[in-house]
């Protein structure tokens, strides 16, 4: 991203002439009154080059211009390259993207030297001529692509600040017993972990794609859905199932949740389906049974938890529906609102509870906006019941449909934090009023083909973690936007799920992959970041090409995944004979949705891989 034209006379000659840079050193980069000023480059001048003299003047001429350098910085975890996009490898000064931008000039300048005149003394044909006129107009083209490509990666960027933990001083203090309590919180949101994330491990029971994982308020446990129906318990400490059941669900399990302070007994579910069912679990490691408690006229993605209540939480469905289920009272649903904008109905995809005030609740889906309500303050005949709506300035008023696959709460209910379809992720300040643009932008993933995930990661929600279209998993950091960590996450090619721990300094994710990922900081050194400029420019050129070839919500990765859904959906339906309920065809869409309302077809939340 460097401002520098990087341009450099040519002599009139032939064409001989030596290139720009070559043969220089570093030196050649230094500013000119430098090398004008300095005596040492005089007194070497009468020196013949080649003598020993000459040589020894200019090592400790280079010696003393180099001055004594900084000591390292051990106890910080943080790798002091890793502060920009620039890769390990493509970490240059700008003297030496000026002297690649230099050769590019005189080779363009070369060219058109060499090219005939036109006055008869050449042999060359006039199709030549424009062969090599197109052929400059596409280099011409690339250039400029790739100019804009940079200032759309460097635009919305802060800087990263000094990292705010260190190792070694750290340990030093709890072992003195010096804020021992503050310890684990410190290091789970240390910027120089997360650049040391890595692959731990593998849990491997289901036979279809992870659509939810969840781990219970200590911690100890992890459950995750499928979309064979069934869900699993783990331990995922020792990578062990403690226990495996049906879900009771007809079609794709969408989330699985414990709920707080029951003891992990009780475990709330929802799915494509349109169920919420609530599994009670036993001590002795098997699944009492499962009931049913509400029921949405289309697909259910989640599910709102309320912190502290072992009884009470809220869903959200593609009917538009906010249902808060209360498992004391004998009919546990309530309707608290429908979504409109307008006379429209608005299917959601997405619902979260604020942690800070319970009474608030989030919801977002097949349109731009995030809208924020009160459960006390609920009247759909003022603002369609709605207390505040966020939505980022450009989108407003775009033609384009522009849908929210899903929105989280930070750690205090301060920030609220949205990722849109083949879009970007948009960070708000919750306390803010009706209207109010977004604060910070993160971009770089893909979130086209599937309902993607989007979380905070750390303990004060320090990093913002997303997988992507790509099969990548991108951590930024929260208050500069820049991506800190970058790491291949799915094979199947999509990231959908990403649960950090409640605790510890690591995550779960899934995707289309029929296994579940850990990722912990164990890495001998901090990411490169390797490839990961290519991967960003490479989904922002899918991305705009599908915008502009499709108007539809359906695009032609999305009708992919459809197919190879259907194709592998096939033999399931053979193996399980009478007992297939699950793969009939009201499990894909009800005729009582909200699809036909809307006009539009339910969103793929995943697909067989």
């Amino acid at each position: 991203m460097c401002d520098t034209d990087g341009k450099s006379s040519v002599p009139n000659g032939g064409s001989d002439d030596p290139e720009p840079g070559e043969g220089r050193d570093e030196a050649d980069t230094s500013s000119a009154p430098e090398a004008q000023t300095s005596p040492d480059s005089a007194n070497l001048s009468s020196v013949p080059e080649g003598s020993e003299d000459s040589q020894d003047r200019a090592l400790a001429n280079s010696e003393q211009k180099q001055g004594p350098g900084e000591e390292e910085d051990t106890d910080s975890m943080d790798g002091s390259g890793l502060y920009s996009l620039t890769e390990e490898g493509e970490r240059e000064s700008e003297g030496g993207w000026q002297r690649e931008r230099g050769k590019d000039e005189s080779k363009r300048s070369a060219r058109k030297r060499n090219r005939p005149s036109g006055g008869g003394a050449t042999r060359h044909s006039s199709s030549s001529d424009d062969d090599d006129e197109d052929d400059e107009e596409e280099e011409d083209a690339e250039e400029e692509d790739e100019q804009a490509m940079e200032a759309w990666l460097g635009a919305d960027l802060q800087n990263l600040s000094r990292p705010s933990w260190r190792a070694v001083p750290s340990l030093r203090a709890r072992e003195i017993g010096h804020d021992s309590h503050r310890f684990v919180r410190r290091v789970c949101g240390a910027r120089g972990l997360v650049q040391r994330l890595e692959l731990q491990g593998r849990l491997e029971r289901h036979t279809g794609c992870v659509n939810t994982l969840h781990f219970n308020p200590s911690g100890t446990r992890l459950a995750s859905g499928s979309d064979d129906l069934r869900v699993v318990i783990w331990d995922w400490a020792s990578r062990k199932a403690e226990l495996e059941f049906d879900s009771g669900h007809k079609s794709n399990v969408f989330q699985a949740k414990f709920l707080p302070n029951s003891g992990d007994s009780t475990l709330a579910m929802c799915a494509r389906d349109g169920q919420i069912r609530v599994a009670e679990l036993s001590a002795t490691q098997r699944c009492k049974n499962t009931k049913r408690v509400a029921q949405h006229k289309g697909a259910a993605h989640k599910l709102a938890l309320e912190p502290d209540s072992p009884c009470s939480f809220l869903s959200a469905g593609e009917d538009a529906v906010v249902f808060g289920i209360d498992l004391r009272l004998d009919r546990p649903a309530n309707k608290l609102v429908v979504v409109k904008e307008g006379e429209k109905k608005v299917g959601l995809y997405t619902i979260f509870v604020n942690p800070a005030n319970t009474h608030h609740f989030a919801v977002g889906g097949r349109d731009q906006y995030v809208r924020i309500y009160d459960q006390r303050k609920i009247n759909e005949h003022d603002n369609n019941g709605v207390l505040k709506k966020f939505c980022p300035s450009h989108l407003v008023s775009s033609e384009s449909k522009t849908n929210i696959t899903c929105l989280v709460y930070s750690h205090d209910g301060t920030e609220l934090l949205a990722s849109y379809n083949d879009e970007d992720i948009y960070l708000f300040d919750s306390s803010h009023s009706d209207g109010a643009d977004y604060r910070r932008r993160y971009k770089g993933h893909r979130n086209n083909a599937t309902v993607k995930g989007v979380n905070f990661y750390g303990p004060c929600s320090e990093f913002v973690v997303s997988g992507s279209d790509c099969g990548h998993i991108y951590l930024w950091d929260k208050n500069s936007a820049r991506v800190v960590q970058f790491m291949e996450g799915d094979r199947g090619g999509v990231v959908n799920c990403l649960e950090p721990h409640p605790h510890l300094p690591g995550l779960a994710t899934s995707g289309l992959d029929h296994d579940v990922k850990l990722w912990a900081p164990t890495a001998e050194n901090p990411t490169t970041l390797k490839g990961l400029k290519e991967v960003m420019k490479k989904n922002k050129r899918e991305r705009d090409e599908d915008s502009v070839r499709h108007g539809d919500q359906y695009d032609t990765q999305l009708l992919w995944f459809l197919m190879r859904h259907m194709r592998n959906r096939r033999p399931q339906r053979a193996r399980r004979g009478e007992g297939g309920e699950g793969d009939t065809d009201e499990s894909w869409s009800s005729p009582d949705s909200s699809d036909e309302e809307e006009g539009g077809p339910d969103h793929v939340q995943c697909m067989s891989s």
